[in-house]
C-alpha cells in the first residue's frame, strides 16, 4: 500500500497514467475489431520511412511538443498563459515563406534567398515578439493574458501583408525537408526531441530552472533575494517566442507553404492544456518539463485515436474536450484532496473494527 502511495505521489503519475489511458483504449478497440497484434504499437518500414500510430503521434505532436516547452517556462515564471503562440508561429512562417520566395511571388521552386536566411528570418521575428509580449509582462506589468491579446489578433494579418494576402508556395526540397523525413526518421520529430533535450540540459544544469520557479512563487521575495524578477520573465518569453518560431517552420515546410490563416490556428490551446495536463499549475510556480511534453503527446494521441475510431473531424473537437476536461478534473487539486479525504475515512473505518 505504500508502495503504491509513493508511485501515485510522484509528479508524472496523472499524465503517465492518462497517457497509459489512451493507449488502452486503443488497445481494447483494437481487440473488439479482432485485431490482437496491438496495432497502435506496430512500427514498420514502409518506402524507406517509418510507419505506425505511435509514429504519427511523435511526429504530428511535435508542433505542440516544442511549443509547451515555452509555454511551460511562461507559465511558471510569470503566472499567466501566452495565448500569441499560434498567430507567433503562422507570422514566423509567413516571413520565412516570403523571403524564400520573394515578396509578392504566390510559387516558387528556387530560393530567393538562402534557405539559413529565410529560416533564422522567421524565428528571429518571433523571439522580437516573444520580447514584445516579455516587455509588456515584465516592466509594463500588463496582465499575461491582455499582453498577449495583441499578437493573437494581430500577428496573422502582419503574417498576411508579408505574403502580398497570397498563399505562398514553397516547392524546394531542402525546404521541405523540416516537416519530411531525416533519413527514415520524420524530421519534426528530430527537431522536437532536440529543443527538449537542449531546454531540459539549460534548466537542469544551470540554476535558471530554480530562478524561474522562485519569480513564478513569489516576484517580490525574489526580488529581495536579488533576483532580476523583470529579466527572467523577460527571457521567458523571448524562449516562448523562439519555440513558437520554431514550429512555425515545421509546421510550413509541412505543407511547402504558408497559409496564414490556419497555421498555428488553436494551437495555443493545446498547448495550455499540454501545460495543464502535465500536472503544472496555472498560477505558476513550480514546474515540470517533462510533464507537458507527455500532455503535448497525449493530446496528440487522443486525436489520433479519435480519428482511428472513425470520429469525423468537426465531431472530434467536442470528444476531445470530454476526455480533457475529464483528466484536467482528475489532476485538479479539489479532487486530490477529496479522494485523500475518502481514503483518510476508509483507512479509520478499518481501523475501528
Amino acid at each position: 500500500m505504500n508502495n503504491i502511495k509513493k508511485l501515485t505521489s510522484k509528479a508524472l503519475f496523472l499524465p503517465i497514467f492518462c497517457m497509459l489511458l489512451v493507449m488502452a483504449a486503443n488497445i481494447i478497440y483494437d481487440a473488439a475489431n479482432g485485431n490482437f497484434a496491438l496495432n497502435f504499437f506496430t512500427i514498420s518500414v514502409r518506402n524507406g520511412v517509418l510507419y505506425g500510430r505511435l509514429i504519427d503521434i511523435l511526429n504530428r505532436g511535435s508542433e505542440i511538443a516544442i511549443l509547451s516547452i515555452g509555454m511551460t517556462l511562461v507559465v511558471s515564471s510569470s503566472a499567466g498563459t501566452d495565448i500569441s503562440v499560434g498567430s507567433v508561429m503562422s507570422l514566423a512562417a509567413s516571413f520565412c515563406c516570403m523571403l524564400l520566395a520573394g515578396y509578392g511571388t504566390a510559387a516558387t521552386t528556387e530560393l530567393a534567398v538562402p534557405l539559413l536566411v529565410g529560416v533564422l528570418g522567421g524565428i528571429l521575428l518571433a523571439c522580437v515578439c516573444g520580447a514584445f509580449n516579455g516587455f509588456l509582462v515584465a516592466y509594463l506589468n500588463v496582465q499575461p493574458m491582455v499582453a498577449t491579446l495583441i499578437l493573437f489578433s494581430a500577428a496573422r494579418a502582419i503574417g498576411l501583408l508579408c505574403c502580398n494576402n497570397l498563399i505562398v508556395y514553397v516547392r524546394n526540397d531542402s525546404f521541405k525537408m523540416f516537416g519530411g523525413y531525416l533519413g527514415f526518421i520524420p524530421t519534426p520529430i528530430v527537431i522536437a526531441a532536440g529543443c527538449i533535450l537542449v531546454m531540459a540540459i539549460l534548466l537542469k544544469k544551470t540554476a535558471l530552472g530554480l530562478y524561474i520557479q522562485s519569480v513564478g512563487i513569489n516576484k517580490k521575495a525574489s526580488r529581495i533575494a536579488g533576483l532580476n524578477s523583470g529579466k527572467i520573465i523577460f527571457l521567458c518569453y523571448i524562449v516562448c517566442g523562439l519555440m513558437a518560431g520554431i514550429a512555425g517552420i515545421v509546421a510550413s515546410s509541412r505543407i511547402s507553404s504558408a497559409d496564414s490563416n490556419n497555421i498555428g490556428l488553436n494551437y495555443e490551446l493545446d498547448a495550455i492544456l499540454a501545460v495543464a495536463l502535465g500536472g503544472n499549475s496555472l498560477g505558476g510556480g513550480k514546474f515540470n518539463l517533462a510533464g507537458s511534453v507527455i500532455g503535448a503527446y497525449t493530446i496528440q494521441a487522443i486525436t489520433t485515436t479519435l480519428f482511428a475510431l472513425g470520429v469525423s473531424s468537426d465531431q472530434a473537437p467536442v470528444y476531445k474536450a470530454i476526455i480533457v476536461i475529464i483528466i484536467v478534473a482528475i489532476q485538479a487539486p479539489p479532487f486530490n484532496a477529496w479522494v485523500k479525504r475518502l481514503s483518510a475515512k476508509r483507512a479509520l473505518a478499518k481501523g475501528g473494527v
